[in-house]
């Protein structure tokens, strides 16, 4: 009924406005007549698809001109081929008591019955095939005209793909520099100071001071093998290859100096990728904490909830943290290669929580 009476409408207002749209001083302003009438048409039938099928749409989407006309004319076609169903669908109650009728009375042969009963059982089910495939289009059409299409979400895919490789590089890009930067820093100094304590013991005349500078060299090459040792595990864990998560994590709690308390609930082996993109939130995160918050105790919690992981972190720090700065963007741009999504929720004064939603399909 809607699509007859919008049909009705757009043949009425295109016989009024078709002088004045061939005519090209007077188009422009036929046109917007024209284009304001579709958009109040197209407007009943979103509130019509919104009441009677609780459709939801997309309430900032802006629909274009050419999407409503296209809508409005498809539209057209599926209420006039509708309303031709639905006349043989009554049609065919009609033939269906005249059977019963004669039936009743005897004036029916039991093959013709038969036959009658066959064939209209036919012309049903290929009848209520028909309205469900015209349920189906009419959902269809309502879906391209109020929000994006399959096209529009294609393209917005293969943009959001692009923007995530690119973030990806650029994160892979600053870790190399963070880890050119720990090396030069920090592990090349310690190997200067250590080479040049070794060479005062080997210079050195006083054996008392040889023995204490050898000691304090000695103390020196551990603390640069320790630092190495962390490095080496921010660049990959090797335990996350041998162990698998959960003991991956808990080396992240041993080696951070402040508490951390952690929560597991994996029932079965994660693809590799997901498991190295929630080990890097979590590592990132506590790392965080430790080192800028001021943070006494840190809660980290990986879950499988259906076909997610939920990874939280929270610590009682003082809050205040970037979501732009180099680490964290760099943990988006991991989440975001899987799909994922990375909430960060850090106001002054704390806490500090970091959720991460991974899909595992």
């Amino acid at each position: 009924m809607t699509a007859l009476a919008g049909s009705l409408c757009v043949v009425l207002a295109v016989t009024a406005l078709g002088p004045f749209l061939l005519w090209p001083r007077t188009r422009a302003g036929a046109l917007g007549v024209l284009m304001a009438g579709a958009r109040r048409l197209t407007a009943l039938e979103w509130i019509r698809r919104s009441f009677f099928f609780g459709d939801r749409f997309p309430e900032h989407y802006e629909v274009s001109g050419r999407k409503i006309l296209r809508h409005l004319v498809y539209r057209s076609g599926t209420g006039l081929l509708c309303t031709l169903v639905i006349g043989l669908l009554g049609f065919g109650v009609v033939l269906a008591g005249l059977l019963v009728r004669g039936a009743v009375q005897g004036s029916l042969r039991w093959d013709e019955l038969l036959t009658q009963v066959v064939l209209g059982s036919v012309l049903l089910f290929l009848d209520v095939q028909g309205l469900r495939s015209l349920v189906a289009l009419d959902a269809r059409l309502a879906r391209e005209c109020f929000g994006p299409s399959e096209q529009e979400l294609l393209h917005r895919r293969i943009d959001e793909l692009a923007d995530s490789r690119a973030a990806v590089v650029q994160a892979v890009d600053a870790e190399r520099r963070r880890i050119e930067r720990d090396l030069h820093d920090g592990i090349q100094q310690r190997l200067v100071a250590l080479a040049m304590l070794l060479g005062r013991a080997r210079r050195g005349r006083d054996p008392e001071q040889a023995d204490a500078l050898l000691l304090q060299a000695h103390q020196e090459s551990r603390d640069v093998l320790a630092e190495l040792r962390e490095v080496a595990w921010r660049v990959y864990p090797s335990a996350l290859d041998s162990l698998g998560l959960e003991e991956a994590l808990g080396g992240v709690s041993e080696r951070c100096g402040i508490p951390v308390r952690t929560e597991f609930d994996v029932p079965g082996p994660l693809p590799r990728p997901l498991e190295t993109a929630a080990y890097f939130v979590v590592s990132e995160s506590v790392t965080n904490a430790a080192k800028h918050s001021d943070a006494t105790a840190v809660s980290v919690s990986v879950v499988l909830d259906d076909s997610t992981l939920m990874v939280r972190i929270q610590d009682n720090g003082k809050g205040g943290a970037n979501p732009a700065g180099i680490g964290l963007s760099g943990l988006r741009s991991r989440v975001d290669a899987l799909d994922g999504t990375l909430y960060i929720d850090s106001p002054e004064g704390g806490p500090t929580v970091v959720t991460a939603e991974l899909p595992c399909a």
